[in-house]
């Protein structure tokens, strides 16, 4: 979503279960991961560990009916991830729940906006 970094938003995270959900950072990872074809990649990029970056998608793919990443290990010609097609619809899915969301909170957080103190909006 290209929005004016200084612009208040919206962080949805969509809890499914005591330890089941997906939010901002899990979206991103799976972007970075269709982008960058590694998982490890995709973490570095965010500045997240390996270990990390491998427990959240492990997460993910456990939380669906099938998983949302596909990965095979390294050796001589090198390993990769990429994105089932589950994997992307979830993340299509989340972009758009996230995406419409925003517009239907635009007004009230337009007035949310203006009851702050101007120190606060810069």
């Amino acid at each position: 979503m290209d929005q004016d970094p200084q612009r208040p938003r919206l962080r949805i995270r969509i809890v499914f279960g005591a330890d089941e959900m997906i939010g901002p950072g899990k979206a991103e990872l799976l972007e970075r991961i269709a982008r960058t074809g590694s998982i490890a990649a995709a973490g570095r990029e965010m500045g997240m560990s390996y270990k990390r970056a491998w427990q959240l998608i492990g997460t993910l793919n456990e939380m669906f009916n099938d998983p949302l990443v596909d990965s095979t290990r390294g050796g001589p010609g090198g390993g990769g991830a990429r994105l089932t097609e589950a994997g992307q619809r979830v993340l299509t899915l989340y972009r758009a729940f996230e995406h419409e969301a925003s517009d239907a909170g635009a007004t009230q957080l337009d007035a949310l906006c203006a009851l702050l103190k101007d120190d606060a909006r810069q």
